[in-house]
């Protein structure tokens, strides 16, 4: 018996109670957390934002030892410390083969079975296909890479979400160039990992935007250039001026608000493109000018997971973070007991 933080209903708190796992079977891993970071999807989760099914054990963005292994497994093995992700894919199917883990179209048995269960017996849905607000997991092998040891547990498991969604927003789907001008709208964590990607692009420009002075403060020590509030009149003005009157390359809108999908297009230039990256509350649609799209060449690009490849991607962030080329421990903001889990919620 292990504890776990449980969802029983829809925008209340979570309630720590002891659970059971089922042993790994062919394929898959026992991994015992050390540490889960709390991602804005987990907070909308637990709201409802998207349905779902209850009772559920939420969390997502885990790192841990592997403690026991199912038939079959050879990337990782006993003992070894990993990055635990929710990118479940067979690398088989139409999608894996293009390179698309993240819309992997296989059916594992965990989507059918979850492997968690109350103390009466009871199915607890994984979702997110992790359930990692617990003291231990069991997962698909595809979910996960081995870090190296000495990776603080605090920092190693951003990897697994915000930090390859925001940095593969613009590696991975827009690929930004040496000298382009980009606006981030939104400095979270993705957002924050979206401004570290375009600084190791080489973007010319990179303009944070937010309503929080404290988050463009932290967006400027990430690497942005410049930092503005949305809200100003004078706004769209300075990034017009900032970028020679024509508009950014690529605006990566990383919150799931309507407004702010409603308002990126007005800092792109011809041929421009909006790049998706949140995700909002199922209902909230945002609207376009579909005449300008088409006169301008622009684009709208969905980013899911920073159209992230995890056995590809986090050893590279890792020994970039190794090399203090990447920022993981500053984002590491407090640090909670999993019996502190609506508190740290909270925050």
């Amino acid at each position: 018996m292990v504890k776990a933080a449980v969802c029983r209903q829809f925008g209340a708190p979570l309630q720590i109670e002891e659970i059971r796992l089922d042993k790994p079977k062919s394929g898959e891993v026992l991994v015992d957390v050390k540490a889960c970071a709390i991602c804005h999807s987990d907070i909308s989760c637990v709201e409802g934002a998207w349905g779902g099914q209850l009772p559920a054990v939420f969390g997502h963005e885990a790192a841990g030892i592997v403690e026991a292994l199912g038939k079959g497994v050879t990337n990782v093995k006993k003992g070894d410390h990993v990055v635990v992700t929710l990118i479940r894919s067979c690398g088989t199917c139409h999608y894996c083969a293009k390179g698309s883990q993240v819309l992997c179209e296989a059916v594992f048995p965990l989507d059918k079975c979850s492997p968690i269960h109350g103390a009466g017996g009871e199915s607890l849905r994984q979702a997110l296909r992790s359930g990692a607000f617990a003291e231990k997991i069991v997962v698909h092998h595809s979910q996960m890479v081995k870090v190296p040891a000495s990776m603080p547990f605090p920092s190693a498991s951003l990897l697994a979400c915000g930090v390859i969604t925001g940095f593969g927003a613009v590696v991975n789907t827009a690929h930004v160039k040496r000298g382009e001008f980009v606006a981030v709208i939104g400095c979270g964590g993705v957002g924050l990992n979206a401004v570290q990607g375009a600084a190791h692009a080489g973007a010319a420009r990179i303009i944070a935007l937010d309503l929080s002075p404290v988050k463009l403060k932290a967006a400027k020590k990430f690497g942005a250039t410049h930092a503005i509030d949305p809200t100003s009149p004078d706004a769209v003005e300075t990034i017009m001026m900032l970028t020679q009157g024509r508009g950014v390359d690529y605006v990566f809108v990383t919150v799931g608000a309507k407004a702010a999908f409603d308002g990126a297009f007005q800092y792109i230039r011809k041929s421009g493109a909006v790049i998706v990256v949140g995700m909002p509350p199922t209902g909230i649609y945002a609207q376009y000018d579909p005449g300008t799209v088409a006169d301008w060449n622009q684009k709208v690009l969905g980013s899911k997971m920073g159209e992230s490849v995890v056995a590809r991607d986090i050893p590279k962030l890792a020994r970039a973070y190794k090399k203090g080329e990447l920022k993981l421990d500053e984002l590491v903001s407090n640090t909670y007991r999993l019996e502190q889990i609506n508190e740290a919620m909270a925050e």
